[in-house]
């Protein structure tokens, strides 16, 4: 086993248990920070297998943008930050759907693969990537930040609506 193995596992692990912590803590502010931290060993995930484009991308759209943006929509509206009894419901049912997903997806994934050594594809150079981002996805990135700036204005309209 190799340095990059190790630092994949603990990285995975990281992102593993800081997304269980989303989910599970009853503290929207918290789940945000932890969101932070499960994105940011994403990023480092793909540090590690060598995509720094993909890393930065990452953390600056990510963890940059939509947590930022997250944790300010809470802040404008006013959001019960700390632990809501009214709000939280049975977690067997979310565990067993989960749970059930987890293992559905696992199979599906070993099924696809049938544990054989996938290829390499070809390495891309900064031309190959600038025509696919410019050419082929810049609708969605438009459509993303329209979307981006639809719930930041309705943030603010619901945070003036209180007074």
């Amino acid at each position: 086993m190799t340095g990059a193995d190790v630092l994949l596992l603990a990285l995975g692990a990281v992102a593993v248990g800081s997304g269980a912590l989303v989910v599970l803590t009853d503290h929207l502010v918290r789940a945000g920070l932890y969101l932070v931290v499960c994105l940011g060993a994403v990023a480092g995930l793909y540090l590690v297998l060598a995509a720094e484009l993909v890393a930065w991308v990452q953390v600056l759209i990510y963890v940059g943008a939509v947590v930022v943006l997250l944790l300010f929509a809470v802040m404008l509206t006013r959001a019960p930050i700390g632990r809501s009894d009214d709000l939280n419901r049975p977690a067997w049912p979310a565990a067993v759907i989960g749970g059930g997903a987890g293992l559905g997806l696992a199979a599906l994934l070993a099924d696809a693969y049938r544990w054989t050594r996938v290829p390499y594809p070809e390495p891309g150079t900064a031309e190959r990537l600038g025509e696919a981002v410019f050419q082929t996805w810049v609708l969605p990135f438009e459509v993303l930040s329209i979307l981006l700036l639809a719930a930041l204005v309705g943030a603010i309209v619901v945070s003036r609506g209180q007074h």
